[in-house]
């Protein structure tokens, strides 16, 4: 059993009680339902949030993906739900709200749900422009994270990237994927990612912390079917460019040593090191790195979270540069966790512009 399996196997008698209470505030606010029925309920939410699952983490089927994409919606809307009740019940200690205000506050998570549906699944394209003094010539590559393969969004995710990166192939020469490809929600197949093998341009991947819930080895073989180079720990040159994977390590997965990571560096080329959270950024480019990649934060995916992240997270999302001169780009990513829903953030691939510094040139801090 995997880790995120049995995180939502512990959590599940905690969110039945939770479903629970907050249905019963709900129901206060508009007409009366008993406990039993309340009861009831919850349990088949809570049921509904973990069976599907266990099912998928051994074969994906539709009617289990569809209910994992309602538990995931339901998962968002609970959160908005909660807002509504803490927002009504302290104004309602002072004043007397009118029903009217009520159902305008509980009709908006609906209608937020729409729109947060339809951000989390539109796929777009930024652009951030990075000077390098020692870059031999200009080359755009496309960063990518988090696409989070999985119940709630499976195939279809990993044919709109292979769509978008085809789009861009004759602008841009190589792709990186700083992590999570893989969501940990279902198994993955040999076959999964396919749909990337018609994309003209070197994809390089190197695992996050997700890609191991699912079984790395089922990962990085579906990865070397679709033709994508996995940085394990491993470098890989390409023109100018020198990329290092440093894979998420945690529980057993050790770090390599800072000899290990220093020796992969080549100072004849614009150091690359796609590492899937925005950690250890001042010692890696001090180290020699001229660029980080990274993902992980979602930008805090949707509101009220993204306010969370930015405590959370030094470097939560965007292009950051250090008085080194050296980079750090966190993008918010292509999927979404847990539930298919965006409010804030982008659903984003970014084209990296990496240009050669010239005296005078606008160096961007933040993006």
């Amino acid at each position: 059993m995997s880790f995120r399996t049995r995180r939502v196997l512990f959590m599940t008698p905690f969110y039945i009680v939770f479903q629970f209470f907050l249905l019963k505030y709900v129901f206060l606010l508009v007409w009366d339902m008993n406990d039993v029925c309340l009861g009831s309920i919850a349990i088949f939410i809570g049921l509904s949030h973990f069976i599907p699952m266990l099912f998928e983490t051994k074969k994906s089927r539709g009617i289990t993906r569809f209910l994992q994409t309602v538990d995931g919606i339901w998962l968002w809307a609970s959160l908005m739900f909660l807002i509504d009740i803490v927002v009504i019940y302290l104004i309602g200690m002072f004043v007397m709200i009118p029903n009217e205000i009520i159902f305008l506050l509980l009709a908006a998570v609906p209608i937020l749900g729409i729109y947060n549906y339809y951000k989390a699944h539109k796929l777009i394209v930024n652009e951030c422009t990075l000077y390098l003094d020692d870059l031999a010539h200009d080359i755009d590559i496309v960063h990518l994270s988090d696409v989070h393969f999985g119940s709630v969004r499976h195939k279809n995710i990993i044919q709109q990237v292979a769509d978008k990166l085809k789009e861009l192939e004759n602008t841009c020469e190589m792709a990186i994927i700083s992590g999570d490809l893989a969501d940990g929600s279902s198994v993955v197949e040999s076959s999964d990612f396919d749909a990337l093998k018609d994309v003209d341009m070197p994809i390089i991947f190197t695992p996050g912390n997700h890609d191991f819930y699912p079984g790395i080895e089922n990962v990085i073989e579906a990865c070397r079917n679709a033709g994508i180079i996995v940085l394990d720990n491993d470098k890989f040159e390409f023109k100018n460019l020198n990329v290092y994977g440093l894979t998420f390590s945690f529980d057993d997965v050790e770090m390599p040593t800072v000899d290990e990571i220093r020796n992969s560096l080549n100072p004849n080329l614009v150091n690359i090191i796609n590492y899937h959270v925005p950690y250890y950024w001042e010692e890696l480019s001090s180290l020699g790195f001229d660029i980080q990649l990274s993902g992980h934060t979602h930008g805090g995916q949707f509101y009220p979270a993204i306010n969370f992240t930015k405590l959370m997270f030094k470097y939560n999302k965007g292009l950051f540069k250090n008085d080194l001169g050296k980079y750090l780009h966190v993008t918010t990513g292509v999927g979404s966790m847990d539930t298919p829903m965006r409010w804030g953030t982008d659903s984003e691939m970014v084209i990296l512009k990496l240009r050669k510094n010239i005296t005078g040139s606008i160096k961007h801090e933040r993006v």
